[in-house]
């Protein structure tokens, strides 16, 4: 079974964040894998263990930073790392990043047929969940999306996928794009032996011209949407600041009971 599974690397939600000409401001300090790709990196290696064999690759696109996103994957467990890094890139959208997903794994899937392609459920950082819908349709390949458990038998995957009012149990064809939900699983800590050997680990770069994607198509001037706005968090205000020295806990029950939160 050969599986690809997308990874991003996504500014720490925590940090104070800004925009450089209408995109993100990423840096390495502040940045990680998508929390959320951790359960597709997961459920692919438990597919390739199911099955007794297979090979996972984990794909990121972005800057030189972006690679740390592939190396954690590596350090799960992923047997291939790629980095799709071009300049013309910057300032995609979902759509233009979706047509260069597609083309790294149309190259991938020419070398040996893939089985699927697995993406968590959402970005952190945008959190529009687009992405395995767009790719699906760049590959014409079958999505199944929102999967909370994933199985492939005969030439098929099926996903159980919770819905408000219901509970769904969806199959496809291969090759498929599946997201999987952090209700999935529950990913894997890295050992020690794959950290070191993450760190030493060939990446494989390829650039817009390695996979024949014209640079017009993609980047900020091909981009659907636009940030038209954006400003600073406002400060908090009217904030109470208690010294514990012992009572802190009483504190807390007082001003829950006041606002009625208890």
């Amino acid at each position: 079974m050969r599986i690809l599974v997308t990874v991003k690397h996504t500014p720490d939600l925590q940090s104070n964040r800004s925009f450089t000409e209408g995109t993100v401001t990423r840096t390495a300090e502040d940045g990680s894998m998508n929390e959320l790709d951790e359960n597709a990196v997961e459920a692919a290696l438990q597919l390739v263990e199911a099955a007794g064999e297979g090979e996972v690759y984990a794909l990121t696109v972005g800057g030189p930073d972006a690679v740390a996103a592939v190396r954690k994957a590596l350090q799960l467990g992923a047997h291939h790392a790629i980095h799709v890094s071009d300049a013309a890139i910057a300032g995609s959208d979902v759509f233009g990043t979706a047509k260069v997903i597609a083309a790294a794994v149309r190259k991938v899937h020419d070398e040996a047929p893939l089985d699927l392609v697995i993406t968590g459920m959402a970005a952190l950082d945008g959190l529009t969940s687009m992405l395995p819908t767009a790719l699906a349709a760049e590959l014409d390949w079958s999505q199944l999306t929102l999967a909370s458990g994933l199985t492939v038998a005969d030439g098929e995957a099926t996903i159980v996928r919770h819905l408000p009012d219901a509970r769904e149990t969806v199959s496809a064809p291969l090759p498929a794009v599946v997201s999987v939900t952090d209700e999935a699983n529950k990913p894997r800590y890295p050992n020690f032996k794959l950290i070191m050997a993450a760190r030493k680990a060939e990446v494989a770069t390829w650039s817009l011209a390695d996979l024949g994607v014209d640079a017009s198509a993609v980047g900020a001037g091909a981009a659907r949407t636009t940030v038209v706005d954006a400003s600073e968090r406002p400060p908090r205000e009217n904030r109470v600041k208690i010294t514990d020295t012992g009572e802190g806990g009483n504190a807390l029950a007082d001003f829950l009971i006041e606002k009625g939160l208890a």
